[in-house]
């Protein structure tokens, strides 16, 4: 799908109804359409999304004027809808989920009943007659989410199950699968079950990375869950041999090798549609080998930039950036804070049929179809630099180097960057503003920077306050000044804070992004040439109504989405 123009959009079926009952104006209706076949959304979901009508009114207009019954989506039993007579792909990508079946007859929620495309091809994959009903958006797509958890396999089916027979892929970091072989005398069947259940249970308490560490009494196992590390377990220390040798041989290490850290992948098959992959790290340590396990979710790169907590400038600025035909666009951040998931979310909105996207990166993090990815590997010369010199002869339209580590490979992708090619790529800075300072001090010329680099984006990940048990914090007027809230504000301002219940974890569930987003200006590039140094960019920044990461964070807590104990613990100095 090329970029949007400005060609009117003729409206039709339920956009031109719409427009008729006078709930949207037409030219709110043609921006709509337009901004939502960008992000590849149908036009119901894009409206609802950005709160351009009601749901309800939606469906209610939906129903009168094609006829069409109305279900409210709440008083669905799942346990009988028949969602296994779909595929999970088409239930997503027509945003269509079956209600019930009589005889021969399915009947498919829809928001938007005029999608006749969603119901032929359901009939065609399932042989009934489908017969649309119309639903609310929102609790279309709360449903549709539901489903799709309930038909995976849980935790809990799997437990008391067979533990000991998951769907597990053998292979190597390059992702090329081998033959099992012999496995070693030490993979006894509880110890093959209970690796299989700390995997489950960290993809289910919805983990990032899972830590194996053996002491001189005691393995620990911890999860870390919202950026935050917790101990789930401590095992008796003669365990540790055994379960290190049985991850290293589902991530296809060298089990005789113990001096020596090494890398692997292990690929784990939840369910016919989802996959998950796990980074697998071992690293000699006093008593034994730490082993550490990153948790990679596909799912995470197709959530959609609206999901990552952008503010509406922020979005804009972020997605005029990627759309551009060349320049670079820099990410930027510390280890754990949502760099990959950013990139691979601007990557899968440019990924069709006619760009060419390669990456480098140390490695592949999240596998893609549609994008030519590879792993560096130094030990061999393949360096970001040999990798990003190798893209340029294969003409590409986009480049995603994992980092920007030194000159050289700076320098290359500032030249890519200015000969006609979209360049995403990260840097381990504190904000934006010091991003490009620290390019200046690679070596890297000013006047390329300035005319290369079209957006900077610092961010960090906070957790989310719970919204079932948080309470307003009671915290003095002087308090809230002092945190960078003005003084009007602060005399009725309601910030939230952390209780703690049995739906979350120590008062938070989940994270939301912080974000810096700067589009280097004409005057920011005439203080990189004069040398400028990142202050005097920062004070650029703000006076051209860019947040820096402390604002965006404040505007979080003001929403009430996290606390200021939190926002301090990711953007303190």
């Amino acid at each position: 799908m090329a970029a949007p123009n400005n060609t009117p959009v003729r409206l039709s079926g339920l956009a031109y109804r719409l427009v008729q009952d006078k709930l949207i104006t037409e030219d709110v209706a043609q921006k709509a359409f337009v901004e939502a076949n960008k992000k590849k959304l149908p036009f119901v979901a894009y409206l609802v999304q950005e709160k351009l009508v009601e749901a309800k009114k939606v469906a209610q207009v939906a129903s009168q004027e094609f006829g069409v019954p109305m279900l409210d989506l709440s008083i669905l039993d799942l346990d009988h809808a028949p969602i296994s007579l779909v595929e999970e792909k088409l239930i997503r990508g027509h945003h269509a989920l079956p209600l019930f079946k009589r005889g021969n007859r399915l009947f498919v929620g829809v928001s938007d009943p005029t999608n006749l495309a969603a119901l032929d091809e359901i009939k065609f994959h399932t042989g009934l007659s489908t017969e649309a009903v119309v639903v609310e958006e929102d609790k279309l797509v709360k449903t549709i989410e539901d489903a799709m958890r309930a038909a995976e396999t849980t935790m809990s089916d799997i437990a008391g199950g067979d533990l000991e027979n998951m769907d597990v892929d053998f292979a190597d970091d390059r992702g090329e699968k081998e033959d099992d072989g012999k496995v070693s005398e030490e993979d006894e069947a509880p110890i093959v079950r209970f690796a299989n259940k700390i995997l489950l249970d960290a993809i289910n308490l919805g983990a990032s990375d899972i830590h194996i560490e053996p002491y001189e009494k005691t393995l620990r196992i911890r999860f870390r869950q919202d950026g935050v590390l917790s101990e789930v377990a401590a095992l008796p220390a003669n365990l540790a041999s055994r379960l290190t040798a049985r991850f290293k041989v589902m991530s296809r290490m060298n089990l005789a090798e113990k001096r020596v850290p090494q890398d692997g992948r292990i690929s784990l098959k939840l369910s016919k549609t989802r996959k998950i992959d796990f980074r697998v790290n071992t690293c000699p340590i006093l008593y034994g080998e730490k082993i550490c396990l990153r948790i990679l979710d596909p799912s995470s790169a197709t959530l959609g930039v609206e999901a990552l907590g952008f503010e509406p400038k922020q979005k804009e600025d972020l997605l005029k950036a990627i759309w551009k035909p060349y320049g670079m666009v820099l990410v930027t951040g510390p280890t754990g804070s949502g760099k990959t998931v950013t990139l691979y979310t601007c990557v899968n909105i440019r990924n069709e049929e006619g760009v060419n996207i390669s990456t480098a990166e140390d490695p592949c993090e999240i596998q893609l179809y549609g994008i030519n990815q590879v792993n560096v590997n130094p030990a061999v010369g393949l360096t970001f630099a040999e990798a990003l010199k190798s893209f340029l002869r294969q003409d590409p339209d986009i480049v995603l180097v994992g980092e920007i580590r030194d000159l050289e490979t700076g320098g290359i992708a500032i030249k890519a960057a200015q000969t006609g090619h979209l360049v995403l790529s990260t840097l381990h800075t504190n904000d934006a503003p010091q991003t490009l300072t620290r390019l200046v001090n690679m070596g890297v010329p000013p006047f390329n920077i300035a005319s290369a680099v079209n957006l900077i984006l610092a961010q960090r990940l906070a957790r989310r306050l719970c919204k079932v048990c948080k309470v307003e914090a009671d915290i003095p007027k002087a308090a809230l000044i002092e945190e960078g809230f003005s003084e009007d504000e602060a005399d009725d301002l309601v910030v939230y804070r952390a209780v703690g219940c049995d739906q979350c974890k120590e008062g938070y569930k989940g994270r939301v992004g912080i974000f810096q987003v700067m589009p280097v200006s004409e005057e920011m590039g005439k203080i990189i040439m004069d040398n400028g140094t990142s202050i005097d960019l920062a004070e650029q920044a703000q006076k051209e109504g860019v947040w820096d990461l402390r604002q965006s964070g404040l505007h979080k807590v003001r929403m009430g989405l996290t606390s200021l104990e939190e926002l301090n613990r990711v953007t303190k100095e």
